[in-house]
Formats: C-alpha cells, sequence, structure tokens
C-alpha cells in the first residue's frame, strides 16, 4: 500500500487516516452504536489504512477504549496510532493543562485505555494559559525517551506557541484547521512547518460534508445541529459555497471519483500535507475514500480548484 512518512517523525502512514470523533463521542455524536464505530475502526485497518486518530475528549477517553479493543486483533506494530489530551475535569467543565504532571498522566492513563505499551504520536490537543510550551514539549520528549511515545505533536496551537514547543526541535507534526474554505494556514502555519520538517495534518477537511457535494441550496438541518452556528452554513455565504463545490463535479468525473475524493487528493498535492484524517461513521464511507490517495490531479487541475476558492 501507498505511505508517506509523517515530517521527521519516520512513521509511515497510509494517506487516508481515519479522524475517529464519531467512535465513542457519545459526548459529541447522538445515538452512536459503539459496535458500528469499533467495525469501523476494523474494516479501515483491513482494508489497508493504517493511521488512527483519536484523542481522550472523545467520549471522556471511550474512544480510545474502543480503538484499543480492537487493536488486539491486530498486530500492534501495523497500526500507528495519534492520540490527544488537554482537557482536565474542573467541577463540570473542563480546562486546558499542558503541564508536564497533567501530560505525564495523560500518556500514562491513554496507554491503558488503548491497552498498549506505546503511542507512536501523541499531541498537546490545544495551548493552556500558563505552560511555557518548550517545558510541556520537554516532557513528552521524556516520555519519548522512555519509549511511551514515538512521535510529539501539537495541535490549535498559533505560530508563536508553536515556535516555542518547537524551540528544541521535537515537535514532529502539527494539527490544525485547514481546508478550502479556511486557508489561513498558507500563510501563518505551512512556511515554518516546511522550514522545520513539522508535517501538518488539517482537520475539519469536508468541512461537516459541504466539501463533500452533499448538499444542495434547500438543505437544512435539525434544531442543535453543530452546522447552523457555521460561518460556512449562514444564508447567502451557504449558498455561494454550494456553487463552489458544485463546479467541482467534472473533475470528480473525469477521474471518475466523488467530489470528497476530489478535496482530499488537493489537500494530499501539499508538500505540507503526508496524511488526511477525514472522520467516518460507518465503514463504507472510510473505505470510499480511500480512492483520494490514488487521484493525481493535473497541474491545471490543481490551480482550477485553488483559484475558485481563493
Amino acid at each position: 500500500m501507498k505511505q508517506s512518512i509523517l515530517g521527521k517523525s519516520g512513521l509511515r502512514v497510509y494517506p487516508i487516516g481515519l479522524g475517529t470523533n464519531a467512535v465513542g463521542g457519545h459526548n459529541l455524536y447522538p445515538n452512536l452504536d459503539e459496535n458500528a464505530g469499533k467495525d469501523l475502526v476494523r474494516q479501515s485497518i483491513q482494508h489497508g489504512g493504517n493511521f488512527l486518530d483519536t484523542a481522550f475528549i472523545y467520549g471522556e477517553g471511550r474512544s480510545e477504549e474502543l480503538i484499543g479493543e480492537v487493536l488486539q486483533e491486530f498486530k500492534r506494530s501495523d497500526v500507528i496510532v495519534a492520540t490527544k489530551a488537554a482537557h482536565k475535569k474542573q467541577g463540570n467543565d473542563y480546562v486546558f493543562d499542558n503541564s508536564p504532571s497533567f501530560l505525564t498522566k495523560a500518556v500514562d492513563d491513554a496507554l491503558k485505555r488503548l491497552q498498549t505499551d506505546y503511542i507512536d504520536l501523541f499531541y498537546i490537543h490545544f495551548p493552556d494559559e500558563s505552560t511555557p510550551k518548550d517545558e510541556a514539549v520537554q516532557a513528552l520528549a521524556e516520555l519519548k525517551k522512555a519509549g511511551k511515545i514515538r512521535a510529539i505533536g501539537v495541535s490549535n496551537f498559533s505560530l508563536e506557541q508553536l515556535k516555542e514547543a518547537n524551540k528544541n526541535g521535537d515537535v514532529d507534526v502539527y494539527q490544525g484547521e485547514y481546508n478550502l474554505l479556511n486557508r489561513e494556514a498558507e500563510e501563518t502555519i505551512f512556511p515554518y512547518v516546511t522550514e522545520h520538517r513539522i508535517s501538518f495534518v488539517p482537520y475539519f477537511p469536508l468541512v461537516s460534508g459541504l466539501l463533500a457535494g452533499k448538499y444542495d441550496k434547500e438543505t437544512t438541518f435539525p434544531s442543535g445541529d453543530l452546522r447552523n452556528s457555521q460561518k460556512h452554513f449562514q444564508g447567502e455565504t451557504f449558498k455561494e459555497n454550494i456553487d463552489k463545490v458544485n463546479k467541482l463535479q467534472p473533475i470528480a468525473d473525469n477521474h471518475g471519483a466523488d467530489i470528497a475524493h476530489v478535496v482530499l487528493a488537493w489537500y494530499l498535492m501539499r508538500p505540507e500535507i503526508d496524511v488526511v484524517i477525514p472522520g467516518a461513521k460507518r465503514a463504507e464511507q472510510w473505505i470510499a475514500n480511500k480512492k483520494a490517495a490514488d487521484i493525481q490531479l493535473t497541474d491545471t487541475e490543481k490551480a482550477y480548484i485553488s483559484d475558485l476558492f481563493s
């Protein structure tokens, strides 16, 4: 199977990963079927995927537990597992904590839930307001030396926070929002990660299905749906986005693929991006997304897509 190397980490991953916030993420999605979630993870591995992206906050550890159960069915070295932590319970709410003591305990707790003795990639999920970021990453560097993690990541950090975190060159992967409707990272984060051989992993790649060609201008969402509060889904902006997405259909037809696959392929054409992690709730969704790894967009197609969403 085609594989990419995540930055300077040495981790070899299939370019289409699996975002698992719908695997046990009961606090994020209603009425999740845990057996379906486990089957999604299982089938993604059986069909050639080897990169799973999870986090403590996906179900407050439940996603990690379900993934840990499925991992027992496979050779551990065949699967690359990334997880994240920063959320600390304070009363009925969560606060972010990047302190070395918190991160050390978070790694140990995640190892237990995942039923493994090492985590391939561990991210600081969100920055806190007080911990020096180089001290936080130094704690992870110590855990890396101890063999508990193999690579270090940070997520949702500003450029200045990333620079501080990478003071000693220990950051391997950066995860942040990036998609055709939000390309701010091209100006802020991409130049730095390119210079320092840090792999950029984009989240929210299909913007809740908007960039997958799933909706039309008449689509509405039920009360309480998160999309009702997202700017890309508002009024005329939503209709304009639908028009742009529909213009990708000829390119998708040219490659015998869906619009979603063309969008994911466009991300993978960027030298900063080695892997994408679209979410899924059903195994067939991830299997369909695999097509993106084999699409080779022409220079003309790449430029057209870039200009369309500029």
